[in-house]
C-alpha cells in the first residue's frame, strides 16, 4: 500500500532541483519544473509574453504573469488560455476537454484564473476532484431462509482505450475533476449519471462523503500517455480528491453512458488487496490507489495491528490539503 501512496507523491531529486514556484499576486499557486517554465514563456501567441521567469529579493527564482495578463479573472483566463491553445497547437497538450478548472490559493479562495483542465499540469496548479467508491453487499443466504449481510464487493472500471490519459487502466467506477462553478455534490450527481448511468435517486440514497486524500508527485508523458518533447517530459501533479462511500443496490449494473469506460466489474476486498502488489499485471490507474486504500482502512478491512498501517494513515495526505 506504501509502495501504490508513495507512486503518486514521488518527485526525484533531478526535478526538484528545477523547480520554481507559479506566482500570482504574492501567492504561490503552482509549482513548475525549469524547462515547463521555459516553455510557458515561450508560448504566447503575440509579442508580448503572457509568462515571465523572474528573481525575488531572496534570490529565488519564480515564474509568473505579466503585467499582459492583466489583473482581473477574466483578462488572466484569457492571457492563460491563449498560451495553452498554443502549446495545444504544438501537440504538448493532448486531451483537450472544454473544461475549465479554478486556479486559486486553496480551495475556499476566489479564482484568480479559469484554466482549460488539460493544460492545469503545466501550472502545476493544486486540483480538486471527486472519487467514488462504489461498492455492494452481497447478500448470504442461511438455511432458514433469512438473509444476512455477506462481503462487500467493489465495482471497479476499465478506462477506455481511447482516453488520453492512462488509457485501458483500471478506476474508480465514477471519479472527475472538479471544475469551476459548480459544488462538489453537484459534480458527483453529474459524474454518477455521465460515467456509471447512476440516477440521482439511486445516488442519494446510498452516498456518504467520506474524507480527502491529498497528493504531490511527478508525472511522466511516457507513463500517463500524453504529448511530451525532447524538452519536456512531464509535470508536477498537485490534487485533493474528495472521497466518497456509494452503497449500490446488489442487482445494480452499471451502463457507461459518456464512452469514458471500456467496461465495468466487480472485485472482492481480496482482489482489490491483490492489485497492491508491485508486480501486479494490471493495475488501478496510481491516484485511485490512495482514494481505495482509505477505503479499505475506514471500513475495517486492514487491521490496525498490521505493522505499517500508521505509515499509510499518515501518508494518505502528503500533499498539500486546503
Amino acid at each position: 500500500m506504501l509502495l501504490r501512496i508513495r507512486k503518486c507523491n514521488h518527485i526525484s531529486q533531478r526535478v526538484q532541483d528545477s523547480l520554481l514556484d507559479f506566482v500570482i499576486d504574492g501567492s504561490v499557486v503552482g509549482k513548475t519544473t525549469d524547462a515547463v517554465a521555459k516553455c510557458l514563456c515561450n508560448a504566447s501567441p503575440s509579442s508580448e509574453p503572457i509568462f515571465e521567469i523572474s528573481t525575488t529579493t531572496s534570490n529565488t527564482r519564480v515564474v509568473t504573469l505579466t503585467e499582459a495578463a492583466g489583473s482581473t479573472l477574466e483578462s488572466r483566463s484569457e492571457a492563460i488560455m491563449s498560451v495553452m491553445i498554443n502549446l495545444r497547437s504544438q501537440g504538448l497538450i493532448t486531451g483537450w476537454r472544454d473544461e475549465l478548472l479554478p486556479l486559486s490559493k486553496g480551495f475556499y479562495d476566489a479564482p484568480l484564473a479559469l484554466v482549460e483542465r488539460a493544460g492545469a499540469g503545466f501550472l502545476g496548479m493544486q486540483q480538486y476532484g471527486v472519487h467514488i467508491n462504489g461498492f455492494v453487499r452481497s447478500p448470504d443466504d442461511d438455511e432458514s431462509g433469512g438473509s444476512d449481510v455477506g462481503e462487500e464487493r467493489m465495482w471497479m472500471a476499465r478506462r477506455s482505450a481511447t482516453k488520453s490519459k492512462y488509457p485501458g487502466m483500471l478506476d474508480h467506477i465514477v471519479a472527475g475533476g472538479q471544475p469551476a462553478g459548480i459544488g462538489l455534490m453537484e459534480n458527483v450527481l453529474k459524474e454518477c449519471m455521465e460515467e456509471a448511468g447512476i440516477t440521482e435517486d439511486v445516488a442519494c440514497k446510498g452516498i456518504q462523503a467520506a474524507g480527502a486524500i491529498s497528493y504531490e508527485g511527478f508525472e511522466d508523458f511516457n507513463t500517463i500517455g500524453g504529448g511530451g518533447s525532447t524538452e519536456i517530459d512531464g509535470f508536477i501533479s498537485r490534487s485533493v480528491l474528495f472521497c466518497y462511500d456509494l452503497e449500490l443496490p446488489s442487482d445494480f449494473v452499471p451502463d457507461a453512458v459518456d464512452g469514458e469506460v471500456g467496461e465495468f466489474f466487480q472485485w472482492s476486498i481480496d482482489e482489490v488487496i491483490e492489485s497492491m502488489k508491485k508486480d501486479y499485471h494490471d493495475p488501478l490507474k496510481p491516484n485511485c490507489y490512495p482514494v481505495v486504500i482509505d477505503f479499505l482502512l475506514r471500513r475495517g478491512h486492514i487491521s490496525p495491528e498490521v505493522p505499517g498501517y500508521l505509515d499509510v494513515l499518515r501518508e494518505l495526505r502528503s500533499g498539500f490539503c486546503g
